[in-house]
């Protein structure tokens, strides 16, 4: 039969008849989840058969006027178990004998528990009678018989089973073999007061007809004849009330199995469109009343479990097709007939059905998997469950027996269905492309027309993988996105290349635009090739960077040209405040920023796959940011200026200088960030086979130098202006300071000073970020030193001066270091601090303090001084602190030059104790001369009275000898040197100038005398 048969007009009046028949005629107790009203039943039956009133009630009156069916009770008897044993060998033999009693009896009073002997053979005609086969010797026998009872009246007929012990006569010497124990020996005497071959009473069951329902299967208790043995087992029946000779048509001329499954088909489909109209997807369930209906036709037909399950299979294969339902509705009837399948159970008419409907659902499955992405939209709930479970079914389906058995070509299922996946992606591909075909044919339409299909594979492609892919792979092993992408990547290679055939440099800057969006789409669809298996040559769209050469140089351009006009408008928005609590820059940086990190993933989303192309791009984009850094200086200088043009308060304008020292220092980091960003390594690295390391070098990092140099410029220039600013301020109190004649202590004096510097670094501290304010702090260093010097050099200056200075000097330098948050000691000692500081300490000391210098100076020179070009003396030195006397000895000298016309000296030693202001009542000592001798020995000792304290603040000097220690006794050979001249030393140059102090001249002139006569001497 066609399966895709649909019910005429005349078909569906006799299947009407039918079921109007089915229920009219129905037998037995309707099951608790059933519906028991019939008049319900008419009224479901009516709707879904599509019957009007008049149509129902002319049927009706139709099927009433049909013979009524023959009443048949198909009773199975199963199995008995826990009979009781009436053999001498303790078992019984047992049978049954059944019937069907017109009347029915009374239940009996449980007061009254005697039964009636031979119930079946008293009540019921012979002829009515069914007997199963005697079993031998066993208490649990096993029979599985079926008998089909007729009646007629169901409220009056019962049912009745009698169980019996078969009996045979045997004798005694044979009941004796088998005697096991002392009840074996009863049965014996028993046997011999009853007839022979008389059988015994096990028990029986009566059950009224109008207790059962349609179909039973349960165990019933055997019910005793007398009290003597109340438990005699149960005995397990299946009973069935079915019809014979049904009066209706359908009944009359086609096949029980062919009439229900029309049935069936005409309720589920009822039942389905019923759920559709409640917007709600049909799981299979039956209503109450089709399950009735169709479990009363089922019973009253005696169709089998088997055929029931292929009717349903048969009935949901085809409404599938035509109705929407859950495709798991399919898998019990596909497990079922797997398992009760035997072919030979089949007529070949139906077995033709049955291989027709798997056919025609495999044909349709596969139909409804190539157009999976429109049947199964993921918009629509419950989608992916849909389609797995009609992939569930196919597989199941193809792997049943009864499909292998009944179609002679086994399809390949995984085959099938790869072949269906690439037809239907490429209908797919080809109807979304029709569907955004542009209205407008211009470059531009079809570059967005291009990008628009490109999202939509992409997008579908998407799916595949992290949706579907699961599904065909857990299923069918089909790696669907593998399928999917092979053929859209060759479809959209294809398509694309064609359109963009016409492209050339002159396009306008929409097309490049759309052309940018689209090479953007293709990229992200060629990289989907990493989700692929591994698979042999290249892909169709391995090559497309070459079909946008053309309009590279435009992209570049356009993200030029809008990075230059946003760095520009945010330089015009600028106010020079700080941007943000803790920031010290201004609101352009930050769009700046943005500026270079939209041109920088514009060099990531173009990922340009040549080496060499690629290479040229990037030198392209680095002179781009170079030019916008180097305008964005200019500009924001401009800027300042303009601001501050009008601006009477300085404070602000050096404010808005140091936010311009800081735009451009974040400046600088960003540059300096884009090696890194640009991921510079990575191309050096692509790039090594064809572009030299030198050529990359001189191209890149040198310009990228080049333009940090020139903002490093630009800093300087900034904080140089800054710095012209408080120079003037540091000059003009310094000279001040200089120039005052108050005769305040230094540190007073200097007070003016360090609150100026104080206030104003505290505030370029404020609003300059640190390095810039360590730049700032080094110039103006240099400055100070500078001015410093020059109030030092002036002609003459005062000691008191002098202090001043030097006070201020050494409270400069903790300013400037601010206990290491300024700059470092290394940077603040320079040579030009180290000498001004020791030109001021000079200065500022009083005459006595320089003489005492002085000496020290010589005895350190002297100390120093390895030469013997004068000769040697050794001298003895020791202090008596009980006696306070320091006793000198001088012992000998040696290699003294010859001063006399005879080439030898007259040598002497005089002792003095200097600086003479500490001993003053001290006179000086000479020794004896020695004539004509260069290595005289003297041997002298003198005694000098010195108080201790002398000796702690320093001790005696003695010259030109050189020192006394104080405290002990020693010898050292001395070489003699000769006095510094005035020209040479800075300490006379200083106490010459000091015209005003006696003690300072005569010093002075004393040394003059000296270095005279050691001038003559030479």
């Amino acid at each position: 039969m066609d399966l895709s048969h649909r019910f005429s007009k005349r078909e569906l009046a006799l299947l009407y008849e039918e079921v109007l028949y089915t229920i009219l005629h129905r037998l037995g107790k309707p099951k608790h989840d059933h519906v028991a009203d019939a008049q319900e039943l008419y009224a479901y039956v009516q709707k879904a058969f599509g019957m009007d009133a008049e149509e129902h009630s002319v049927i009706m009156q139709q099927v009433k006027e049909l013979e009524s069916p023959i009443f048949c009770l198909k009773a199975t008897v199963k199995e008995a178990k826990g009979i009781l044993g009436k053999d001498v060998s303790g078992f019984s033999d047992p049978y049954c004998l059944l019937g069907i009693e017109a009347r029915s009896q009374e239940p009996a009073h449980p007061d009254h528990r005697k039964r009636m002997k031979a119930v079946v053979k008293d009540l019921i005609p012979e002829d009515q009678i069914h007997r199963t086969q005697v079993i031998s010797q066993t208490l649990s026998p096993v029979w599985d018989e079926t008998f089909i009872l007729e009646f007629e009246d169901m409220e009056m007929a019962s049912f009745h089973l009698d169980m019996w012990d078969s009996d045979t006569v045997e004798s005694v010497r044979h009941k004796l073999g088998e005697l096991t124990d002392l009840h074996g020996l009863k049965r014996i005497f028993k046997d011999a007061r009853k007839d022979k071959g008389q059988d015994d009473f096990l028990g029986n069951v009566v059950l009224r007809l109008k207790d059962l329902h349609c179909s039973d299967d349960q165990w019933y208790q055997l019910e005793p004849r007398t009290e003597t043995y109340p438990n005699r087992g149960q005995c397990h029946l299946q009973c069935l009330l079915t019809h014979k000779k049904r009066a209706t048509m359908s009944s009359r001329t086609q096949p029980s199995y062919t009439v229900h499954r029309h049935l069936l088909q005409q309720l589920v489909s009822y039942e389905i469109l019923q759920h559709q109209a409640g917007s709600i997807a049909w799981d299979g369930e039956l209503s109450r009343h089709a399950s009735t209906v169709l479990y009363l036709h089922a019973t009253q037909k005696d169709l089998s479990d088997f055929h029931q399950v292929m009717a349903q299979w048969l009935a949901y294969s085809k409404l599938y097709q035509s109705l929407e339902f859950n495709s798991n509705c399919l898998l019990h009837q596909i497990t079922s007939i797997e398992y009760q399948w035997v072919q030979e159970r089949l007529r070949p008419e139906q077995k033709a059905e049955l291989a027709e409907s798997f056919q025609s659902l495999l044909t349709y499955g596969v139909s409804l998997i190539r157009r999976y992405r429109i049947i199964f939209p993921l918009s629509v709930p419950r989608s992916t469950e849909r389609l797995q479970s009609l992939l569930r079914v196919l597989v199941q389906m193809c792997k049943m027996k009864a499909f292998h058995e009944l179609c002679t070509l086994s399809p390949d299922l995984p085959q099938m269905v790869s072949k269906a996946l690439k037809s239907g992606t490429a209908e797919w591909f080809h109807m979304k492309k029709q569907h955004l075909k542009p209205m407008v044919k211009s470059m531009e339409e079809n570059g967005k027309a291009l990008s628009r299909l490109l999202l939509e594979v992409i997008g579908d492609l998407q799916q595949c993988q992290k949706i579907w892919n699961k599904f065909f792979i857990n299923t069918l092993k089909l790696n669907l996105f593998f399928i999917a992408y092979v053929e859209l990547e060759s479809l959209v290679a294809e398509h694309v290349q064609e359109q963009l055939r016409e492209v050339d440099s002159s396009m306008s800057k929409p097309t490049a635009e759309s052309l940018f969006q689209l090479y953007l789409n293709l990229q992200e669809l060629y990289r989907m090739k990493d989700f692929l298996p591994k698979r042999d040559g290249p892909l169709a769209l391995s090559s497309f960077h070459q079909w946008f050469k053309e309009a590279v140089p435009q992209w570049l351009q356009k993200a030029y040209t809008i990075a230059l006009e946003r760095a520009q408008r945010a330089v015009q928005m600028d106010q020079l405040t700080p941007f943000g609590e803790h920031n010290k820059h201004s609101t352009s940086t930050v769009d700046l920023s943005t500026c270079y990190a939209q041109i920088v993933k514009t060099w990531q989303q173009l990922s340009w796959p040549d080496p060499e192309e690629a290479f040229m791009i990037m030198v392209k984009l680095v002179e781009d940011m170079c030019k916008i850094a180097l305008m964005y200086c200019r500009l924001i200088k401009e800027r300042a200026e303009a601001l501050s043009l009008n601006e009477q308060n300085e404070g602000e304008a050096a404010n808005r200088l140091c936010i311009v020292v800081n735009n451009i220092k974040q400046l600088r980091l960003l540059i300096r960030k884009l090696p890194s960003q640009l991921d510079w390594a990575q191309l050096e690295q692509r790039t090594g086979d064809v572009i030299d390391q030198q050529q990359i070098q001189h191209t890149l990092h040198n310009q990228l130098d080049s333009t940090v140099s020139c903002l490093d410029h630009e800093v300087r220039d900034v904080v140089q202006a800054l710095a012209t600013k408080l120079e003037k301020g540091i000059a003009r109190h310094i000279q001040e300071l200089s120039s005052s004649n108050d005769t305040r202590e230094p540190e007073d004096s200097i007070i003016p000073l360090m609150k100026f510097l104080e206030s104003e670094l505290q505030y370029l501290n404020e609003h300059l970020v640190h390095e810039n304010f360590k730049s700032l702090l080094a110039l103006l260093w240099h400055h100070t030193l500078a001015v410093l010097s020059a109030a030092a050099g002036q002609q003459g200056p005062s000691t008191q001066c002098c202090k001043k200075l030097h006070c201020a000097l050494k409270s400069l330098e903790l300013c400037f270091h601010a206990e290491g948050c300024g700059l470092p000691l290394e940077t603040l000692h320079t040579a030009a601090f180290l000498s001004l500081e020791t030109h001021l300490a000079l200065c500022s000391a009083t005459s006595r303090k320089l003489i005492q210098k002085y000496f020290s100076n010589r005895i350190q020179q002297q100390l120093d001084t390895s030469s013997e070009k004068y000769g040697a003396v050794t001298i003895k030195a020791l202090y008596r602190p009980s006696e306070q006397k320091l006793r000198v000895e001088v012992l000998n000298a040696a290699n003294l030059i010859p001063l006399d016309s005879n080439g030898s000296s007259d040598p002497f030693v005089q002792l003095t104790l200097e600086p003479r202001h500490e001993f003053p009542e001290v006179v000086a000592r000479t020794t004896q001369c020695k004539r004509n001798e260069l290595h005289p020995l003297f041997d002298e000792a003198f005694d000098f009275l010195i108080p201790p304290e002398k000796c702690r603040q320093g001790g005696p000097r003695r010259a030109p000898a050189g020192p006394a220690a104080a405290g002990g006794g020693c010898s050292q050979r001395l070489p003699p040197f000769l006095p510094s001249s005035l020209a040479g030393d800075e300490i006379l140059r200083l106490l010459e100038s000091r015209k005003g102090d006696k003690e300072a001249q005569a010093f002075v002139k004393l040394r003059k005398q000296r270095a005279k006569q050691s001038k003559e001497t030479e």
